[in-house]
C-alpha cells in the first residue's frame, strides 16, 4: 500500500471483553506517535453505517487502560451483513477520509473486516473475546480477566457450599468452546468439568467423580459446565436424580465480561494495538494481529478465518488424573 496513512478509524464489535479499552487506547496513542489522526467509530459496524464517531485525542483515551467494557460501545449489525449496508459503511469511510480501519473483536468482526477490505477499505484486526476461540491467535484479549472473574466467584461459592456440604454446578461462558471452563476448572480444583470438545458420559464424568470425591472424605462438590455443553440446570437435575443430592446451580453469565482487565490483558491489548497501527504506518493491511509462541505475528484475515483452535486435551488429561481419584487440592 503506497498511499500515506493520514487518518484511521477504530471500532469494537461483537461481545465486549475486558481489555478492549486498552486496545483502543494503544491504537489512538500509537497513531498519534506516527502523526496519524484517529477516529473512534461507536457501536461497531452499525456505527460505521450511521456515521457515529468521535475524535480520539489524548483526553478521550486518558485513564481508560484499566476500565472494563468499551468506551466506543459495541453492537451487532444485521444491516452490515447486507450489500447495501456495507456500501453505506464504505461511504462513511470516504466521507471521514479514513485510510484504514482497526477492528477489535472476534470472528464475526473479522468477517465484517474482510468484506470491507474487498470493497477497497484497508483493515487490520485485533482478536478480543473472553472465549479465546480465535484460531489464528494463541490468546485473545479478555480471556485472562474472564477466567479470574469466574475463579473469584467460584471460590466464594465454594465457601458456602463447604459450609452447607452441598454440590454446586456452575455454568461459565465460552460459546461452543471449552477453553474458559477448562482453565477455570483446573484453577478451582473442580470435581468435574464438562466441555463441548469431550463427549459427555454423565455416569463417568459426573456421577463417578462425585462418588469418588465423597469416598475420599469430601462433603462438597464443584461441577463446572461450559455453556456449549448445555444447561447447568439440566446437569443439576440429573445429579439430583442420580445421586439424590440437591445441587445449587449458578449461571455466571455476563458478569465474566465485566470488570477491570488483568495485567495480562492490558499488556496484550497494548501490544496488539501498537502493532496494528505500526502495520498501517509501514504499508501493510488486511491482517489480524495474533499472538503466537510469545510473539506478535500478522495473519491475513481470510487465512485467519479459516484456522481453527483445538482444546488442549493434555490439560483435560491433567484434570481427569487429578479429579478422578477424588484427592483434590481443595
Amino acid at each position: 500500500m503506497d498511499k500515506k496513512i493520514r487518518r484511521i478509524g477504530v471500532l469494537t464489535s461483537g461481545g465486549d471483553s475486558p481489555g478492549m479499552n486498552a486496545a483502543v487506547r494503544a491504537v489512538a496513542r500509537t497513531a498519534m506517535y506516527y502523526g496519524i489522526e484517529c477516529i473512534g467509530i461507536r457501536r461497531g459496524w452499525q456505527g460505521l453505517i450511521n456515521s457515529d464517531f468521535v475524535i480520539l485525542n489524548q483526553d478521550m483515551v486518558r485513564h481508560i487502560l484499566g476500565r472494563g467494557g468499551t468506551i466506543l460501545y459495541t453492537a451487532r449489525s444485521d444491516e452490515f451483513m447486507t450489500e447495501k449496508g456495507r456500501e453505506k459503511a464504505v461511504a462513511t469511510c470516504k466521507m471521514l477520509g479514513l485510510d484504514g480501519v482497526v477492528a477489535i473483536g472476534g470472528d464475526g468482526t473479522f468477517k465484517g473486516a474482510l468484506e470491507l477490505s474487498r470493497l477497497g477499505v484497508p483493515v487490520m484486526g485485533i482478536p478480543a473475546t473472553i472465549d479465546n476461540d480465535i484460531g489464528c491467535s494463541n490468546y485473545t484479549i479478555g480471556f485472562d480477566s474472564a477466567c479470574n472473574t469466574a475463579i473469584d466467584c467460584i471460590d466464594k461459592l465454594r465457601d458456602t457450599m463447604q459450609s452447607h456440604e452441598r454440590c454446586s454446578v456452575v455454568e461459565v461462558m465460552g460459546r461452543h468452546a471449552g477453553f474458559l471452563a477448562l482453565y477455570v476448572g483446573i484453577a478451582v480444583g473442580a470435581t468435574s468439568v464438562l466441555v463441548p470438545e469431550a463427549e459427555l458420559n454423565f455416569e463417568r464424568d459426573v456421577v463417578e467423580r462425585i462418588q469418588n470425591a465423597r469416598l475420599s472424605g469430601q462433603t462438597h462438590f464443584m461441577v463446572v459446565v461450559a455453556e456449549g455443553v448445555g444447561s447447568a440446570i439440566d446437569i443439576g437435575n440429573r445429579i439430583h436424580e442420580s445421586l439424590g443430592l440437591d445441587p445449587r446451580v449458578t449461571v455466571l453469565g455476563h458478569i465474566q465480561r465485566g470488570g477491570a482487565p488483568t495485567g495480562r490483558d492490558r499488556e496484550t491489548a497494548t501490544r496488539m494495538g501498537y502493532y496494528a497501527v505500526k502495520a498501517f504506518a509501514e504499508g501493510r493491511t488486511g491482517s489480524v494481529i495474533c499472538t503466537r509462541e510469545g510473539g506478535i505475528v500478522e495473519t491475513p484475515i481470510e487465512e485467519a478465518l479459516a484456522m481453527t483452535k483445538h482444546l488442549q486435551m493434555d490439560r483435560y488429561a491433567i484434570l481427569e488424573a487429578i479429579s478422578a481419584s477424588g484427592h483434590l487440592a481443595n
